[in-house]
């Protein structure tokens, strides 16, 4: 299986690369406590279309090395620019979910966008969800802490219990089974719980305000009108006004999980966005060629 080892400090990470190697490049980086998988509405069916989909186990999840240290968003940022790297890609599309978009914003800002083109933004947490000084109307960190509690004491019943509202099930059109919800309850759990509290303090801790304008590349956020894991008044919206260049997408009813009650709806307008980047690449191979021939400037 690939893996690659994280510039910061060697830990073995895990990716998946489906694909025509020549096709244009989405590296996929996925929410808290799920691996690549969670995206197969969207990379098996781009990978099919001719698109190069390459998705990142972050560390401690998925098939990625279980190691104790790590779990801040520079190094996670870090991890994913040394996807970037050993795999050489250029005009990168990066598609991210959850706290995976953080991931994504820090990576830009603290490594420029040199292989990057673009990047979608699902369901984020950005600017950020706990109230601080920058985002007086956020949660309590009291019941943040409430909710740690209960993380800690009884995961599986934590991802059983909020399952319902991840999907936004009793809302119209939010069709899920009960095997879906078993299966995903199941691969949240591979995460390790020293990388699934990690990251939740990522979360925690997350005030992107100052940082979002830094983002110099075409963004498109994505969000669901009843996601209750990251409202969107609070996250997308704002996320959105923040960015430079952001086009904001809202799915009526959508929830949280709005990578599958939504699949075909997002994978078709993630090709839209790809289908950008592959007119940028083949415009790009164009000019080259016509370099090479002693054609052009």
């Amino acid at each position: 299986m690939p893996y690659y080892e994280s510039p910061v400090d060697g830990t073995r990470l895990h990716y998946a690369d489906h694909g025509p190697a020549s096709g244009a490049v989405a590296v996929f980086v996925a929410s808290a406590y799920l691996g690549h998988e969670m995206w197969e509405h969207q990379m098996l069916p781009l990978a099919e279309a001719g698109y190069r989909c390459v998705g990142l186990d972050r560390r401690g999840h998925g098939r990625s090395d279980d190691v104790w240290s790590g779990y801040d968003l520079d190094t996670l940022a870090d991890d994913l620019q040394g996807l970037l790297d050993h795999l050489d890609l250029r005009e990168v599309t990066l598609i991210a979910h959850s706290v995976g978009t953080a991931e994504v914003v820090r990576c830009l800002t603290r490594h420029s966008s040199s292989r990057v083109a673009r990047a979608a933004l699902v369901c984020g947490v950005g600017p950020g969800i706990m109230r601080s000084e920058l985002l007086p109307d956020g949660v309590d960190p009291a019941l943040a802490r409430a909710d740690e509690e209960f993380f800690r004491r009884d995961r599986p019943a934590w991802f059983t219990r909020f399952a319902d509202a991840f999907f936004a099930a009793t809302s119209a059109g939010n069709e899920v089974s009960d095997a879906y919800t078993r299966y995903l309850v199941d691969r949240c759990l591979v995460a390790t719980p020293r990388a699934a509290t990690g990251v939740r303090s990522v979360v925690t801790g997350l005030d992107l305000t100052a940082e979002l304008p830094a983002v110099d590349v075409p963004v498109l956020v994505v969000h669901g009108t009843h996601d209750t894991s990251a409202p969107l008044a609070h996250t997308g919206e704002r996320l959105a006004r923040l960015v430079p260049d952001a086009a904001l997408k809202v799915y009526e009813n959508g929830g949280h999980g709005l990578f599958f009650t939504h699949a075909q709806r997002l994978t078709a307008d993630l090709r839209r966005f790809l289908g950008a980047a592959g007119a940028t690449a083949a415009t790009t191979g164009i000019c080259r060629m016509l370099a090479v021939a002693g054609i052009g400037g």
